[in-house]
């Protein structure tokens, strides 16, 4: 053995000594004071399947590595070498590669289509893996960051992720993540952070409670408090999504600044989004400059080049051609109502009305006058909720001075009050749409209705009237809308796609238009007014015309036509955006793009415009026919992808055993000899049956409860079409998370079979394998090498596996694993192990000399390794160095001319310390994630000699 002063190595995999007792290094990480911090699992019978965290700083005297020269070769006397086998693959396993190649991501339990690798190819081509993927509504974008972040974490650089999301989609996202990649995202919901911080001292940080988290924006930007643990945290992965939400507008919203902040605390940023930009370049350069701060100096003006690879936007029609069978062409009806006798007389009211102090001030800056519109066009009864608003507030600042307002309000409030349900035309033409147009009886399980409405008055009255006139029970109908807690969005959300639920209409506000899934017993919607932005469209059609909707989507408009003129003129506006957003879902699949302002509030604020105005509906069209944005330009521009998915990027590591289930049978089978472990194998489904032990148990603990059995016994599964039909089929039941899993690396019961198979031989010992003689000569040694230059951080740069030859104990050259074994086939060709009397002494004389090579080979390609990336080191510094400059001349050119020269000169010196300090960093992480450890780390797996017969 050799001390930590004397190897300096320490890498993911190897074996070390710490306390007098054998730990293996799961992983590396660079402390805040520039140590090393070593995660590790128990190996050696005290510690054994314990994790511990041991710091160098304080452990270095007591840390030694296991020296490679002086491995003890042993004999293995399993059947069929099968123990070496299972340790030599368990070992490869943890193989992390090094290159840009997708190795994990299109094994996942999904369908994969070539597009959604795209993000990941232009990801894993970075330095840093910070991205936005701004996909169009209902493309995958879940699915996408799930790829990235499985071939991260194969990587090495996905142990702590945090996903942060809105509170109707931390179920969904959590589910998503867990049911197709095996990624468990423990949910920090409003009851779920609270239990933490009870079981944790008030001063720990509940952030590293759980590696891997998800949590709504808003949950943490209510309390002040989280801002210190964040700011103490850091994270390998963090996911925004819904990421237009965070971007800066000028309102200093603590959403932004927690996104900022969030955006210093990880290596690897993603942010998802079908909206990315509301037109301004400034707010779209707050999230470019998230990803990365060095990108834009003017956050008014930059062009293509500065945001070049920093995200990808992609539409239904860009992708179509792959997945023709997985878009169904949506059905769009407007289906119009004849306003009844009452509804007109309240239109003529309305249309009367000309106040004389309220207008002079506006709401969201629209006049009153507007507000109301927009309210009477969604119900008569939201429209009288918000007059007896008005007229309250009205009363209580002064009664007299509004006097004539108010009774004007309350006239047309008397004429609301007359419309019964009975005579309101569009919900007798709603009853006869769900009965008659849809045959809709609420009996089946799949056939399930979104109703959109804007306002929450109109929801509470839809619930009581569907209810009865319709003739369902009370549990049919649920209504959704952002005044509801997380956790009651989550499970209105999930019941509604969950065939045991009773839920046969869901009632929704348009909270429910941004990111959740709605499609999967529902391809029915109505729009029971209509929205005045064309965003708003497209979210709420994406919730059921999205990616997996297997029937045709059907939407239905309705629309109250009057003869009132001015009614009639406004109702035309609002059919207009109908008429676009049927336009731009066959041609262009971005509603936004026609009013360029890509902002819900602003689009609303141009149709209020246009109403106040009294513009026709041709002068509203040409209204919104504007000449493209210099963003809107900017953006089609860079977002032409060279990074296309082909099979070649596909990729496998070396490997011993034909697949997962193969590997993992075999692994239980021969654990099942010293360990008490409960399993039984159903070969010809790929189906696994095992109960947890104590150490399993144990594992999950620190996982979502969600994931763990309720009895203990776990059911997994290789077969990729069968999960998907399992994810499918369990929303039928109460608990809709799968009770079958997917059996692939990343599942952590794989995960913890490899770490007990690494203890299948002793401390610093390696087993001899003999070769029939077809495939090697009795004067043959061979030795599986693995050799790794991490960086800094302690991610493998330079990996490779090697086999050592040697002829007549002298060395005879290096040979890559992977071409040893596309001849030798080990462990994929049975062989029978028939060793013995072997003259170990003999053999381990030749380590020291296979040592040698293997580290000279590794320093000829850590030499080739350097010249290559600094090659880009230098073209990324010489690219930093004029941004640098760029930003340095546009602060200065910032500063107020009427400023004094002292303040001036302390502004620029303040700002300039500031742009050094944001270079300075990425330059350090730079520095610390692309240079080589020159010392490689060193094992020896096995030797191999070869037989007589």
């Amino acid at each position: 053995m050799q001390t930590l002063t004397n190897i300096k190595v320490i890498a993911p995999g190897a074996r070390v000594v710490i306390r007098d007792a054998e730990w293996l290094v799961r992983r590396v990480d660079t402390t805040n004071t520039g140590g090393k911090k070593y995660t590790c699992i128990g190996i050696s019978e005290i510690v054994k399947d314990k994790e511990a965290i041991f710091l160098d700083e304080v452990e270095k005297a007591e840390i030694e590595v296991l020296d490679p020269a002086q491995t003890k070769l042993v004999q293995d006397q399993s059947r069929s070498y099968q123990a070496s086998l299972l340790y030599i693959e368990s070992l490869m396993r943890q193989t992390a590669p090094t290159d840009d190649g997708l190795y994990i991501g299109y094994k996942a339990a999904m369908d994969s289509v070539p597009y959604q690798f795209e993000p990941i190819i232009k990801a894993l081509d970075q330095v840093r893996q910070r991205i936005l993927i701004a996909d169009a509504v209902g493309l995958g974008k879940t699915l996408e960051a799930g790829i990235l972040v499985s071939e991260l974490i194969k990587r090495g650089k996905g142990k702590r992720i945090l996903v942060v999301a809105v509170k109707s989609m931390l179920t969904q996202f959590q589910k998503e993540f867990w049911s197709r990649f095996t990624i468990p995202l423990t949910r920090l919901d409003s009851t779920g952070i609270q239990r933490v911080r009870n079981q944790i001292p008030s001063n720990h940080n509940p952030f590293y409670y759980y590696d891997k988290s998800i949590i709504s924006i808003d949950t943490l930007k209510q309390d002040a408090e989280y801002r210190t643990f964040i700011e103490n945290a850091y994270w390998d992965i963090i996911i925004i999504d819904e990421a237009h939400n965070v971007a800066d507008r000028g309102t200093s919203s603590k959403r932004n600044k927690l996104a900022e902040l969030l955006a210093h605390r990880s290596d690897t940023l993603l942010l998802l989004s079908a909206t990315p930009h509301d037109g301004k370049a400034r707010s779209f350069a707050s999230l470019m400059n998230m990803l990365d701060p060095t990108a834009i100096a003017n956050p008014d003006e930059y062009t293509k080049d500065d945001i070049k690879g920093l995200f990808i936007r992609r539409f239904k029609k860009d992708i179509q051609e792959q997945v023709s069978s997985s878009f169904k062409e949506r059905e769009i009806s407007v289906v119009k109502v004849k306003a009844s006798r009452l509804e007109e007389a309240a239109f003529e009211s309305f249309v009367n009305l000309s106040f004389k102090l309220i207008d002079q001030r506006r709401t969201r800056g629209q006049l009153f006058k507007t507000t109301l519109e927009k309210a009477l066009f969604s119900s008569p009864y939201a429209c009288s909720v918000t007059l007896q608003n008005r007229i309250k507030k009205l009363n209580s600042e002064d009664p007299d001075r509004y006097k004539d307002d108010i009774n004007q309000l309350s006239s047309l409030d008397s004429d609301l009050a007359h419309i019964g349900f009975e005579n309101y035309a569009k919900y007798q033409k709603l009853l006869s749409v769900i009965k008659d147009r849809f045959q809709w009886s609420g009996k089946a399980v799949d056939d399930r209705i979104v109703i959109f409405t804007e306002r929450i008055e109109t929801l509470n009255k839809l619930r009581d009237h569907l209810i009865k006139d319709l003739d369902i029970q009370d549990d049919q109908v649920e209504i959704l809308h952002g005044g509801l807690s997380d956790l009651d969005q989550q499970e209105i959300v999930e019941n509604f796609g969950k065939e045991e639920a009773p839920v046969r209409i869901l009632l929704a506000s348009d909270v429910a238009s941004e990111g959740i899934n709605l499609h999967y017993l529902c391809h029915r919607m109505i729009h029971f007014d209509i929205p005045w932005s064309l965003m708003v469209f497209q979210q709420r059609n994406g919730r059921i015309d999205r990616y997996g909707q297997e029937r045709t989507p059907e939407i239905v408009y309705l629309v109250t036509e009057s003869t009132n003129e001015k009614i009639k003129g406004d109702t035309r506006i609002l059919e207009v955006l109908i008429e676009k957003d049927e336009q731009a879902a066959k041609n262009i699949d971005d509603p936004s793009a026609f009013a360029k302002v890509f902002d819900i509030e602003e689009e609303e604020a141009i149709t209020a415009r246009a109403i106040e105005t009294g513009m026709n509906s041709e002068q509203f069209l040409d209204n919104l026919n504007a000449e493209p944005s210099l963003l809107d330009i900017l953006l089609s521009e860079a977002e032409e992808s060279t990074e296309k998915y082909s099979d070649d990027k596909r990729k496998l590591l070396p490997v011993l055993f034909n697949n997962d289930y193969d590997y993992f049978k075999a692994a239980l089978e021969y654990l099942k000899n010293n360990e008490d472990i409960q399993f039984k194998f159903k070969p010809e489904a790929k189906l696994v049956e095992i109960s947890a032990t104590e150490d399993i148990r144990h594992r999950f603990k620190f996982m979502p409860k969600e994931i763990y059995p309720e009895n203990g016994y776990f059911i997994l599964s290789s077969d990729q079409k069968a999960i998907q039909r399992e994810i499918k089929r369990s929303r039928k039941d109460a608990d809709t998370w799968p009770n079958v899993q997917y059996l692939w690396e990343q599942h952590p019961l794989m995960t913890w079979v490899n770490d007990k198979l690494l203890a299948s031989f002793g401390r610093n010992e390696a087993p001899i394998l003999k070769l029939p003689k077809k495939y090697m000569s009795p004067n043959e040694t061979k030795f599986i090498i693995t050799a790794m230059n991490p960086s800094r951080k302690g991610h493998p740069l330079i990996h490779f596996w090697l086999i050592v030859n040697f002829v007549n104990n002298k060395f005879s050259g290096i040979e890559l694993f992977d071409e040893f074994q596309k001849k030798f086939q080990l462990g994929l060709k049975p062989i029978s192990n028939t060793g013995n009397g072997f003259d170990t002494k003999a053999m381990e004389a030749l380590l020291p000399s296979a040592i040698n090579e293997v580290t000279k080979w590794m320093e000829t390609e850590r030499a080739d390794f350097e010249n290559r990336i600094n090659t880009k080191l230098d073209k990324k510094l010489a690219e930093l160095e004029a941004l640098k400059g760029r930003q340095y001349d546009y602060h200065q050119l910032s500063l107020l001319p009427d400023d004094s020269t002292l303040q001036q000169d302390d502004e620029k010196a303040k700002r300039k310390r500031q742009i050094d300090q944001i270079f300075d960093e990425f330059m350090q992480w730079v520095e610390d994630s692309m240079t080589t450890e020159k010392t490689p780390y060193i094992q020896v797996v096995a030797a191999l000699v070869g037989g007589k017969h």
